[in-house]
């Protein structure tokens, strides 16, 4: 009888957030695989309630450091949708603009300092650093070219102030914008390097068997590549309107983690992310990307998860390509904002964080004070299927030594760069009542 196994990590490295790993194992197989979130709840959707709907991109923006325009986006769009609000086109345009600076900064932030050590044989970037200055000097200039986005439309480069139900406090000249677009082209240049540097690194072979492969889940728009509206669709045929999302997608509470397991009704785990929408939108990328994507060889179809950050590279790219776009087509609004009358209603909206797809649900009272909130987060989402890569990864690597198998495990963990903090305001409560046995569950 072999020996039984586990790989105990009590703290992921170069995650954002707090989590830890277990893993038991032997010479048959792996048998059990968790992914412990247990960084406590900080209940942003209870503190929402009671409070006034416009408070909500703020309040929202403070859940992440890293991606605050994906929360702000998603509690705007949910609360238009809620009054009836139709942005201009001149809004959407700098709302996509802003979005941009956001995918940017997140996206390189993974690339260089988070994912890159793994695939180098380095701790840490600082350590990478030592041997490859060059790199990191790169990244760092690339998201400074996307901080300068954020601060431009938002105010600030972290948690924007600029953002508000019906448009921006302040919609920035034409004047403002012509120095930001000369940092863009000279970024968008070391972002097409970028891409084709992450191409060459050497990447661990892994595809699913053809009856467990992912249904990986994005949004979808006939205009454009998906940032802040589209469809829900996946590759498994699913294609509904946001507002159905709560009647195909069900949460969970898994008693080891504190952020719920997010499911499609009937089908179970599934993946959101770069790669979802790469997969499911590539012909909306624009003329720039998909050429250099040919120019390194890569299909329009990704398959393995640790070539992900080849395809965060391409939306980098993409994302300086159609900022760029946006800047040389900007027609400054006539109003930065639309005005809004609060209505007793309830509004739902997604947006495509940096992570993958993210849901806000809100509903009014007649006086516009929040009185249910629901969001849910990419990470969330995706631990199931981050789950399953260990299981199904491992028994090809069970013949490494038991280091190389435990960073094996965390650099899985980190194809999908998991927001761990994101996650973990969705706890569901169980209390127990009175001593007497009866569970009341609420969303914390």
């Amino acid at each position: 009888m072999s020996k039984r196994k586990t790989i105990k990590v009590d703290y992921l490295a170069r995650v954002e957030g707090e989590g830890a790993l277990y893993v038991r194992y032997d010479d048959s197989g792996v048998h059990d695989v968790k992914l412990k979130i247990f960084e406590p709840p900080r209940f942003f959707e209870g503190f929402m309630r009671g409070r006034d709907y416009t408070e909500a991109p703020d309040i929202t923006a403070r859940i992440c450091g890293i991606c605050p325009v994906a929360y702000q986006m998603s509690a705007v769009h949910a609360m238009e949708n809620a009054l009836g609000l139709v942005p201009t086109p001149e809004l959407h345009a700098l709302r996509r603009l802003l979005y941009c600076g956001e995918w940017i900064e997140s996206h390189t932030l993974h690339i260089y300092m988070l994912h890159a050590p793994d695939f180098l044989g380095y701790p840490s970037a600082v350590a990478m650093a030592k041997d490859h200055p060059q790199i990191v000097q790169d990244g760092l200039q690339i998201k400074k070219a996307g901080n300068a986005i954020v601060s431009l439309l938002g105010g600030r480069e972290v948690h924007p102030i600029n953002v508000r139900v019906g448009g921006f406090y302040k919609a920035p000249t034409i004047a403002e914008l012509e120095p930001l677009r000369e940092q863009l082209l000279l970024a968008r240049d070391m972002a097409m390097h970028t891409v084709h540097w992450s191409a060459s690194l050497p990447f661990p072979r892994f595809e699913r068997a053809m009856a467990q492969q992912y249904e990986f889940v994005a949004l979808s728009d006939p205009d454009e590549y998906p940032m802040s509206r589209g469809r829900v669709v996946s590759t498994r045929g699913l294609d509904i309107p946001v507002a159905e999302y709560d009647d195909h997608f069900h949460e969970e509470h898994i008693d080891y983690t504190n952020a719920l397991h997010s499911t499609l009704v009937g089908r179970g785990a599934y993946f959101v992310g770069p790669m979802a929408r790469y997969n499911l939108n590539y012909e909306r990328l624009s003329p720039l990307v998909k050429q250099v994507a040919e120019d390194i060889g890569f299909a329009p179809f990704c398959a393995n998860p640790f070539q992900s950050i080849v395809v965060r590279s391409l939306e980098v790219l993409y994302a300086f390509d159609e900022a760029l776009r946006l800047i040389d087509n900007y027609v400054p609004p006539a109003e930065p904002y639309l005005k809004t009358t609060p209505i007793e209603a309830t509004g739902c909206a997604a947006t495509e964080a940096p992570r993958g797809l993210l849901y806000h649900r809100y509903s009014l009272d007649k006086c516009g004070k929040i009185t249910d909130a629901k969001i849910v987060a990419p990470t969330s989402q995706n631990q199931k299927s981050i789950e399953e890569d260990l299981r199904l990864m491992l028994p090809q690597f069970l013949h490494l030594p038991e280091d190389k198998l435990q960073a094996q495990c965390e650099q899985a963990i980190r194809n999908y760069d998991p927001c761990i903090s994101c996650s973990t305001h969705f706890l569901k409560l169980h209390l127990n009542s009175g001593g007497n046995g009866e569970v009341e569950e609420g969303r914390g």
